[in-house]
């Protein structure tokens, strides 16, 4: 098979694999070295750095042949589907060639299973070992990492990626029995464990020679370098019954236990020849969309799983998972901006984290008015309602919730934020 026509196929297949990002790896560099440059069409993905950059990434399957059946994946071995495999050296040809005309900033590279968990693993870090040893290629990596390998497999692959993912799939150990029998949720959490615990250890290190720097007579002295930029998993969404307070309470807690960057939500997409027991139609693309909003209140806002869902169910598809929150706790607002803590000014609907720091900074020298959270670009026809300034108090008439929910109804998910 030419190239070409596996690069179509692998590439493809890679499609259903979220769990991309390049964000959280340190800047590389070739200045000084006679390597290939680093970051700061088909098989292309992007992402966003922290700075809010977007990256290319050439992302890839080395193979689509499984020894897995998976009833939810298109790769099963079941599946009646072209197989393509690449060598560990066409994808390097093909990293190196991307790169070199600028079409890509690194690589994220993923598999299914071939004669052997560590066999397939033995077989991304080959493409790694050879892009960073042979190639001196600076650039951005992802790996997948396969549960079930070797863990001296593991702790390899780290010294060579800057990002790990080992994928959760299903969230519940019921719904992984039932689609995905093969797979051991104890293995799964185990690797994630090892990685956190490769992490860690080259944290440690690192901060222990920046304390006590390297001596003169061995200035080369390092801290091991292991998966810079962390590990991320994928949850499916919509394959099975699971709801959305069961997903993000199994995310906090992968966040909480192995200090995951990020979980990824990938909305079912129906295969072809579909097994019997899968849904015929996939979720509604908003439903992904809302759990990552809820993901991000998570991470970054401090509310808990059990806040945004107090019970069991999917979240509201109407409006965003924080405006719902609000609207169901009408006894916290209107909030007085000039006196509220930080970390409840960053609850109100409408305020998001960098606008809360201004506010907390300017507050320091006067007064808020309502024409500074103008001026901050906050959503002002949504936090009206919920806020009290020197200058500005919501009239009684809008603290009747069911009335305000009519009101703030986004009217397309275009227009919708994460804030």
């Amino acid at each position: 098979m030419e190239l070409i026509d596996k690069l179509s196929i692998l590439a493809d297949a890679a499609k259903y694999d979220a769990s991309c990002a390049s964000s959280g790896a340190p800047n590389r560099t070739s200045r000084g070295k006679a390597g290939l440059g680093a970051s700061s069409g088909m098989g292309i993905c992007h992402s966003f750095t922290p700075d809010g950059r977007c990256v290319s990434l050439l992302k890839v399957l080395l193979t689509n042949f499984c020894l897995y059946d998976c009833q939810y994946c298109i790769n099963r071995r079941s599946s009646n589907i072209p197989r393509a495999r690449f060598t560990p050296e066409e994808v390097v040809r093909l990293t190196l060639s991307f790169y070199r005309r600028n079409t890509i900033s690194g690589l994220f590279l993923s598999s299914g299973i071939i004669r052997s968990s560590d066999y397939t693993m033995e077989q991304l870090i080959q493409v790694a070992r050879l892009l960073r040893e042979t190639h001196q290629f600076r650039g951005y990596i992802h790996l997948k990492a396969i549960p079930e390998a070797d863990p001296r497999l593991l702790e390899e692959a780290g010294r060579y990626a800057d990002r790990l993912s080992a994928n959760i799939e299903l969230p519940t150990l019921t719904s992984l029995k039932t689609l995905a029998p093969e797979k051991q949720l104890g293995t799964i959490h185990s690797a994630m464990g090892q990685i956190r615990q490769g992490i860690d250890a080259a944290n440690d290190a690192a901060t222990q020679e920046a304390k006590h720097p390297p001596r003169s007579d061995n200035p080369k002295r390092l801290a091991p370098r292991y998966a810079p930029g962390g590990q991320s998993t994928q949850m499916i969404v919509g394959a099975d019954t699971t709801d959305d307070r069961t997903i993000l309470q199994s995310a906090e807690q992968l966040y909480q236990r192995f200090r995951l960057k990020r979980v990824y939500y990938s909305a079912f997409s129906p295969i072809p020849e579909r097994p019997a027991g899968l849904p015929q139609a996939a979720p509604p693309l908003l439903r992904e969309h809302r759990l990552y909003q809820a993901d991000f209140l998570i991470r970054g806002y401090g509310f808990a799983a059990a806040e945004l869902l107090g019970k069991p169910g999917n979240l509201a598809l109407d409006i965003d998972p924080k405006l719902a929150w609000a609207l169901t706790h009408r006894d916290t607002f209107p909030l007085d901006i000039n006196r509220a803590e930080p970390a409840l000014i960053a609850r109100v609907p409408g305020i998001g984290l960098r606008s809360v720091q201004r506010l907390v900074e300017l507050r320091r020298h006067r007064r808020i008015r309502f024409q500074d959270l103008i001026a901050l670009r906050c959503r002002i026809e949504i936090l009206r309602p919920f806020v009290v300034t020197q200058d500005y108090r919501p009239a009684d008439g809008q603290r009747d919730s069911a009335r305000l929910r009519q009101q703030l109804t986004a009217p397309q998910p275009a227009q919708m934020a994460l804030w």
